[in-house]
């Protein structure tokens, strides 16, 4: 049989794209492995696909009750403050997407853009490509190990792109230039070390959508991130619902005994503990006069009190 060119070259490109479509990153088995206590839908890729509605209503939780409901749970480093802003008012809530830069050398540097603009035909400069995979409500987060002085990872025109993709902004471990463009991006906000009017040079990506480390906390792709004026919270997407509704009965829980108090039916103390069967019942029947906190049974009630140390 005549020896086929053609055919060899077919399987060497089809080995190419089997093996370093997505370098840089880990196996869709390894996400789903690492990530194996979500049950839920993924993306293409492995990574958790947190429902849209559950992220909307992540954006109304407070950072300090839900850092205690992980914290219950056995979840101890998931916080990271000291954080810079475009607006303080302006949350960033949704699903991680992960990059991970280190300190450039040539020779890896070389090989990783050949291969990244040839073989995967990705454009641009590294720090681009952990753009081209966001989607609507993911928050593209990078660690850039701390860099700030030719550390940024982002500019008004990447900017532009993030939000444009994802509606969302970012969370960096290192800089990010052009603020006062970036301000007049309404609706976007980014976390980051610090600003700086360089541009980026020295980094290159060596990881998109594996775990990264951000500070004191272990990040995974598809994590749901909450980054408000008060720091950075990172919730592992299997304890997303639980963190949520736990917080959510938290407020009314909070309201609720605001207007107990002031009425005097009920001391700060029988609030502030345990609830006999009387008092949940006072609970459900305000709730049900206040259709805009939502709804609850009776066995939700017990089940969230079951765990209560907030």
């Amino acid at each position: 049989m005549p020896f086929n060119r053609s055919f060899l070259f077919f399987l060497i490109v089809c080995f190419c794209f089997s093996g370093s479509l997505f370098a840089q990153t880990i196996s869709k088995e390894e996400l789903t492995f690492l990530t194996s206590e979500w049950k839920g839908e993924r993306f293409p890729d492995g990574r958790p696909k947190i429902p849209e509605n559950l992220l909307e209503r992540a954006k109304k939780i407070g950072i300090a009750d839900a850092w205690t409901v992980l914290k219950n749970e056995g979840y101890l480093n998931q916080y990271e403050g000291n954080w810079k802003t475009v607006n303080d008012e302006v949350p960033v809530v949704g699903r991680v997407v992960t990059a991970q830069f280190m300190p450039s050398r040539p020779d890896v540097e070389k090989n990783v853009v050949e291969r990244g603009q040839k073989v995967q035909g990705r454009k641009g400069a590294s720090n681009s490509w952990p753009i081209d995979v966001l989607t609507k409500g993911d928050v593209y987060v990078a660690d850039g190990y701390g860099k700030i002085g030719g550390g940024t990872l982002m500019g008004a025109t990447l900017a532009n792109s993030i939000f444009t993709k994802s509606g969302n902004g970012v969370v960096f471990n290192a800089a990010a230039r052009d603020l006062e463009e970036i301000q007049t991006i309404k609706g976007f906000n980014a976390f980051v070390r610090d600003w700086h009017p360089s541009f980026l040079e020295g980094s290159v990506l060596m990881g998109l959508n594996t775990p990264i480390r951000m500070g004191n906390v272990m990040v995974l792709p598809g994590d749901l991130v909450i980054a408000k004026r008060e720091g950075v919270l990172f919730i592992p997407a299997h304890l997303a619902e639980q963190v949520v509704s736990t917080c959510e009965f938290v407020t009314r829980k909070d309201k609720f005994g605001f207007e107990m108090v002031r009425s005097g039916k009920y001391t700060p103390g029988q609030i502030d503990s345990q609830w006999n069967d009387q008092l949940k019942n006072d609970f459900l029947k305000w709730l049900g006069q206040h259709p805009e906190m939502g709804t609850m049974t009776k066995a939700e009630v017990d089940k969230v009190m079951s765990k209560r140390t907030w």
